[in-house]
Protein backbone atom coordinates (compact mmCIF):
# COMPACT_ATOMS: atom_id res chain seq x y z
CA UNK A 1 0.00 0.00 0.00
CA UNK A 2 0.99 3.39 -0.56
CA UNK A 3 1.02 6.52 1.93
CA UNK A 4 -1.31 9.39 1.82
CA UNK A 5 1.53 11.92 1.18
CA UNK A 6 2.44 9.49 -1.94
CA UNK A 7 -0.92 9.86 -3.01
CA UNK A 8 -0.68 13.40 -2.55
CA UNK A 9 2.50 13.31 -5.20
CA UNK A 10 0.43 11.70 -7.46
CA UNK A 11 -2.04 14.08 -7.70
CA UNK A 12 0.17 17.01 -7.76
CA UNK A 13 2.20 15.25 -10.90
CA UNK A 14 -0.92 14.47 -12.82
CA UNK A 15 -2.37 18.15 -12.48
CA UNK A 16 0.89 19.63 -13.25
CA UNK A 17 0.78 17.51 -16.67
CA UNK A 18 -2.21 19.97 -18.01
CA UNK A 19 -4.46 18.25 -20.90
CA UNK A 20 -2.75 18.60 -24.15
CA UNK A 21 -3.74 21.74 -26.47
CA UNK A 22 -5.65 19.81 -28.68
CA UNK A 23 -7.66 18.01 -26.13
CA UNK A 24 -11.34 18.58 -27.73
CA UNK A 25 -10.19 18.19 -31.46
CA UNK A 26 -12.11 14.83 -32.97
CA UNK A 27 -10.61 11.66 -33.63
CA UNK A 28 -10.46 11.56 -37.45
CA UNK A 29 -9.85 7.92 -38.38
CA UNK A 30 -9.95 8.73 -42.05
CA UNK A 31 -6.49 10.98 -41.17
CA UNK A 32 -5.24 7.83 -38.80
CA UNK A 33 -5.80 5.47 -41.43
CA UNK A 34 -3.69 7.62 -43.81
CA UNK A 35 -0.82 7.68 -41.33
CA UNK A 36 -1.05 4.02 -40.36
CA UNK A 37 -0.74 3.23 -44.07
CA UNK A 38 2.71 5.27 -43.81
CA UNK A 39 3.77 3.95 -40.87
CA UNK A 40 2.79 -0.04 -41.88
CA UNK A 41 5.32 1.16 -45.32
CA UNK A 42 8.05 1.72 -43.31
CA UNK A 43 8.13 -2.18 -42.55
CA UNK A 44 8.04 -2.37 -46.60
CA UNK A 45 10.78 -2.63 -49.12
CA UNK A 46 11.90 0.57 -50.87
CA UNK A 47 9.71 -0.48 -54.00
CA UNK A 48 6.36 -0.82 -51.96
CA UNK A 49 7.12 2.52 -50.15
CA UNK A 50 7.53 3.94 -53.25
CA UNK A 51 4.32 2.44 -54.76
CA UNK A 52 2.35 3.48 -51.81
CA UNK A 53 3.51 7.36 -51.39
CA UNK A 54 2.74 8.25 -55.47
CA UNK A 55 -0.45 6.29 -55.25
CA UNK A 56 -1.10 9.40 -52.23
CA UNK A 57 -0.22 12.09 -54.48
CA UNK A 58 3.86 12.12 -52.47
CA UNK A 59 7.12 11.67 -53.98
CA UNK A 60 9.85 9.36 -51.72
CA UNK A 61 12.41 11.89 -50.76
CA UNK A 62 14.58 9.59 -48.98
CA UNK A 63 14.42 6.15 -47.59
CA UNK A 64 17.10 5.23 -45.82
CA UNK A 65 18.35 2.55 -42.91
CA UNK A 66 21.02 4.13 -40.29
CA UNK A 67 23.64 1.34 -40.03
CA UNK A 68 24.20 0.02 -36.56
CA UNK A 69 21.12 0.63 -34.76
CA UNK A 70 19.24 -0.66 -37.95
CA UNK A 71 16.61 2.39 -37.98
CA UNK A 72 14.78 2.57 -41.25
CA UNK A 73 12.81 5.97 -41.91
CA UNK A 74 11.60 7.72 -45.05
CA UNK A 75 10.46 10.97 -46.00
CA UNK A 76 7.37 11.46 -48.51
CA UNK A 77 7.00 15.22 -49.69
CA UNK A 78 3.79 16.66 -50.91
CA UNK A 79 4.18 20.16 -53.38
CA UNK A 80 0.68 20.09 -54.00
CA UNK A 81 -0.28 19.84 -50.41
CA UNK A 82 3.11 21.67 -49.15
CA UNK A 83 2.95 18.74 -45.94
CA UNK A 84 6.00 16.39 -45.45
CA UNK A 85 5.39 13.22 -43.77
CA UNK A 86 8.37 11.03 -41.73
CA UNK A 87 7.48 7.61 -40.85
CA UNK A 88 10.10 5.62 -38.85
CA UNK A 89 10.01 1.52 -38.83
CA UNK A 90 9.73 -0.47 -35.39
CA UNK A 91 11.64 -3.28 -34.45
CA UNK A 92 11.31 -7.01 -35.92
CA UNK A 93 12.05 -8.37 -32.42
CA UNK A 94 9.96 -6.70 -30.08
CA UNK A 95 10.29 -9.64 -27.35
CA UNK A 96 14.27 -8.95 -27.07
CA UNK A 97 13.03 -5.28 -26.88
CA UNK A 98 11.03 -5.93 -23.75
CA UNK A 99 13.64 -7.31 -22.25
CA UNK A 100 16.66 -5.03 -22.71
CA UNK A 101 14.68 -1.53 -22.26
CA UNK A 102 16.69 1.00 -20.45
CA UNK A 103 14.61 2.32 -17.61
CA UNK A 104 16.68 4.87 -17.20
CA UNK A 105 15.85 8.75 -17.98
CA UNK A 106 18.63 11.35 -18.66
CA UNK A 107 17.98 15.11 -19.33
CA UNK A 108 18.67 15.79 -22.73
CA UNK A 109 20.87 18.51 -23.34
CA UNK A 110 19.70 20.05 -26.72
CA UNK A 111 15.46 19.30 -25.96
CA UNK A 112 16.24 20.16 -21.84
CA UNK A 113 13.83 17.43 -21.15
CA UNK A 114 14.44 14.09 -19.06
CA UNK A 115 14.30 11.38 -22.15
CA UNK A 116 14.95 7.42 -22.81
CA UNK A 117 18.26 7.16 -24.02
CA UNK A 118 17.37 4.95 -27.05
CA UNK A 119 14.82 6.34 -28.09
CA UNK A 120 16.47 9.95 -28.31
CA UNK A 121 19.78 8.62 -29.68
CA UNK A 122 18.23 7.15 -32.31
CA UNK A 123 16.14 10.32 -33.12
CA UNK A 124 19.16 12.33 -33.35
CA UNK A 125 20.55 10.46 -36.32
CA UNK A 126 17.61 10.38 -37.85
CA UNK A 127 16.98 14.01 -37.69
CA UNK A 128 20.53 14.65 -39.29
CA UNK A 129 19.73 12.56 -42.10
CA UNK A 130 16.35 14.48 -42.79
CA UNK A 131 16.84 17.76 -41.84
CA UNK A 132 19.23 18.81 -45.02
CA UNK A 133 15.87 17.56 -46.85
CA UNK A 134 13.01 19.22 -44.82
CA UNK A 135 10.70 22.51 -46.13
CA UNK A 136 10.65 24.98 -43.49
CA UNK A 137 7.35 26.29 -45.12
CA UNK A 138 5.46 22.76 -45.39
CA UNK A 139 3.57 21.32 -42.77
CA UNK A 140 5.16 17.71 -41.53
CA UNK A 141 3.54 14.61 -40.14
CA UNK A 142 5.73 12.51 -38.13
CA UNK A 143 4.44 8.47 -37.98
CA UNK A 144 5.88 5.25 -36.61
CA UNK A 145 5.12 1.92 -34.93
CA UNK A 146 5.86 0.22 -31.88
CA UNK A 147 9.91 1.92 -31.34
CA UNK A 148 9.44 3.84 -34.59
CA UNK A 149 6.58 5.49 -32.92
CA UNK A 150 8.73 6.66 -29.80
CA UNK A 151 11.83 7.77 -32.10
CA UNK A 152 9.30 9.90 -34.17
CA UNK A 153 7.66 11.65 -30.83
CA UNK A 154 11.25 12.29 -30.05
CA UNK A 155 12.02 13.76 -33.27
CA UNK A 156 8.83 15.77 -33.17
CA UNK A 157 10.33 17.52 -30.35
CA UNK A 158 13.77 18.29 -32.17
CA UNK A 159 11.26 19.95 -35.57
CA UNK A 160 9.34 21.74 -33.02
CA UNK A 161 12.20 22.80 -31.58
CA UNK A 162 13.58 24.06 -34.25
CA UNK A 163 10.37 25.57 -35.85
CA UNK A 164 9.17 23.41 -38.52
CA UNK A 165 5.49 23.33 -38.90
CA UNK A 166 4.81 19.96 -36.90
CA UNK A 167 1.21 19.50 -38.10
CA UNK A 168 0.80 16.27 -36.15
CA UNK A 169 2.36 13.14 -34.65
CA UNK A 170 0.57 10.02 -35.17
CA UNK A 171 1.82 6.74 -33.32
CA UNK A 172 0.55 3.09 -32.86
CA UNK A 173 1.58 0.94 -30.26
CA UNK A 174 4.01 3.42 -28.53
CA UNK A 175 6.45 2.80 -25.40
CA UNK A 176 6.88 6.14 -23.23
CA UNK A 177 9.36 8.07 -24.16
CA UNK A 178 9.94 10.80 -21.11
CA UNK A 179 8.62 12.12 -17.87
CA UNK A 180 5.62 14.16 -16.31
CA UNK A 181 7.50 17.40 -17.02
CA UNK A 182 8.68 16.26 -20.36
CA UNK A 183 5.15 15.33 -21.41
CA UNK A 184 4.15 18.96 -19.54
CA UNK A 185 6.62 20.70 -22.32
CA UNK A 186 5.03 19.31 -25.32
CA UNK A 187 1.52 19.52 -24.98
CA UNK A 188 1.23 21.94 -27.19
CA UNK A 189 2.19 19.14 -30.23
CA UNK A 190 -0.31 17.58 -31.48
CA UNK A 191 0.33 13.67 -30.56
CA UNK A 192 -2.23 10.93 -30.94
CA UNK A 193 -1.10 7.53 -29.51
CA UNK A 194 -3.55 4.59 -30.78
CA UNK A 195 -3.28 1.57 -29.00
CA UNK A 196 -5.27 -1.60 -28.71
CA UNK A 197 -6.24 -3.02 -25.38
CA UNK A 198 -4.11 -5.68 -24.66
CA UNK A 199 -1.06 -4.66 -26.54
CA UNK A 200 1.62 -4.58 -23.58
CA UNK A 201 4.44 -2.25 -25.48
CA UNK A 202 2.55 0.86 -24.62
CA UNK A 203 2.97 -0.08 -21.44
CA UNK A 204 6.70 -0.01 -21.62
CA UNK A 205 8.74 1.27 -19.18
CA UNK A 206 5.40 -0.76 -17.02
CA UNK A 207 4.14 1.50 -14.63
CA UNK A 208 4.32 0.37 -10.61
CA UNK A 209 1.96 2.12 -7.69
CA UNK A 210 5.19 2.12 -5.53
CA UNK A 211 7.35 3.89 -8.66
CA UNK A 212 5.16 7.17 -7.32
CA UNK A 213 7.93 7.75 -4.40
CA UNK A 214 9.94 8.28 -7.49
CA UNK A 215 9.36 11.77 -9.09
CA UNK A 216 11.12 10.93 -12.36
CA UNK A 217 8.98 7.87 -13.62
CA UNK A 218 8.23 7.27 -16.99
CA UNK A 219 4.61 8.97 -18.32
CA UNK A 220 3.21 9.05 -21.40
CA UNK A 221 2.24 12.41 -23.92
CA UNK A 222 -0.77 13.51 -25.67
CA UNK A 223 -3.96 11.55 -26.29
CA UNK A 224 -4.58 7.99 -26.03
CA UNK A 225 -6.94 6.30 -28.29
CA UNK A 226 -7.60 3.07 -27.80
CA UNK A 227 -9.20 0.91 -30.17
CA UNK A 228 -12.10 -1.35 -28.35
CA UNK A 229 -14.76 -3.95 -29.44
CA UNK A 230 -16.40 -3.58 -32.79
CA UNK A 231 -15.98 0.14 -33.84
CA UNK A 232 -15.65 1.60 -30.27
CA UNK A 233 -12.83 3.78 -29.50
CA UNK A 234 -12.27 5.22 -25.85
CA UNK A 235 -9.89 8.66 -25.53
CA UNK A 236 -7.73 8.89 -22.43
CA UNK A 237 -5.11 11.27 -20.93
CA UNK A 238 -2.29 11.87 -18.34
CA UNK A 239 -3.43 10.00 -15.42
CA UNK A 240 -6.27 7.88 -16.79
CA UNK A 241 -3.57 6.46 -19.15
CA UNK A 242 -0.94 6.09 -16.15
CA UNK A 243 -4.00 4.37 -14.21
CA UNK A 244 -4.82 2.03 -17.14
CA UNK A 245 -1.43 0.61 -17.49
CA UNK A 246 -1.40 -0.31 -13.56
CA UNK A 247 -3.58 -3.27 -13.91
CA UNK A 248 -0.54 -4.31 -16.43
CA UNK A 249 2.14 -4.02 -13.96
CA UNK A 250 2.61 -7.66 -12.90
CA UNK A 251 2.16 -9.59 -16.39
CA UNK A 252 4.41 -10.82 -18.77
CA UNK A 253 4.96 -10.23 -22.42
CA UNK A 254 3.28 -13.49 -23.93
CA UNK A 255 1.70 -14.81 -27.29
CA UNK A 256 -1.44 -12.60 -27.13
CA UNK A 257 0.43 -9.13 -26.28
CA UNK A 258 2.51 -9.83 -29.63
CA UNK A 259 -0.27 -10.40 -31.37
CA UNK A 260 -2.61 -7.42 -30.49
CA UNK A 261 0.61 -5.45 -31.06
CA UNK A 262 0.93 -6.08 -34.68
CA UNK A 263 0.84 -3.37 -37.02
CA UNK A 264 -1.52 -5.44 -39.74
CA UNK A 265 -3.90 -5.88 -36.38
CA UNK A 266 -3.80 -1.80 -35.85
CA UNK A 267 -4.56 -1.51 -39.60
CA UNK A 268 -7.67 -3.62 -39.44
CA UNK A 269 -8.95 -2.39 -36.47
CA UNK A 270 -9.04 1.37 -37.56
CA UNK A 271 -10.56 0.38 -41.26
CA UNK A 272 -13.17 -0.82 -39.60
CA UNK A 273 -13.77 2.47 -38.30
CA UNK A 274 -12.96 4.73 -40.70
CA UNK A 275 -16.70 4.70 -42.10
CA UNK A 276 -18.46 4.78 -38.81
CA UNK A 277 -17.13 4.66 -34.92
CA UNK A 278 -18.92 5.63 -31.55
CA UNK A 279 -16.88 6.77 -29.04
CA UNK A 280 -17.26 5.19 -25.70
CA UNK A 281 -16.03 5.60 -21.83
CA UNK A 282 -13.02 3.55 -20.93
CA UNK A 283 -14.65 1.30 -18.04
CA UNK A 284 -11.93 -0.37 -15.97
CA UNK A 285 -12.31 -2.01 -12.80
CA UNK A 286 -9.41 -0.69 -10.79
CA UNK A 287 -10.10 1.74 -7.65
CA UNK A 288 -7.64 4.28 -7.45
CA UNK A 289 -7.80 4.57 -3.25
CA UNK A 290 -7.15 1.08 -2.92
CA UNK A 291 -3.62 1.69 -4.33
CA UNK A 292 -3.00 3.85 -1.18
CA UNK A 293 -2.73 3.70 2.26
CA UNK A 294 -4.14 5.19 5.27
CA UNK A 295 -0.76 7.21 6.37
Amino acid sequence: MITKRAFLTIIFLCLSATLPAHGQDVIDFGNIREQAMFANAAYQPESDIRALVESSDYELTLYHTIPGIQVAFFLATSVATQTQVISIRGTSNIENTMVNVSLKLNVDADLGVSLHQGFAGSAKQVYAELKPLLEPKYNINVTGHSLGGAIALVLAMSLDKDQFNVEQVVTFGQPKVTNVPGANAIQHIKLIRIVTPHDLVPMVPLFDPLDINNLDIFWHAGREVILLEDTQFAVLDGMDSMLRATKFTQRLLNEENLEHHRMSVYLKLIDARVASSEQVPYKTDLNLFNLFGSE
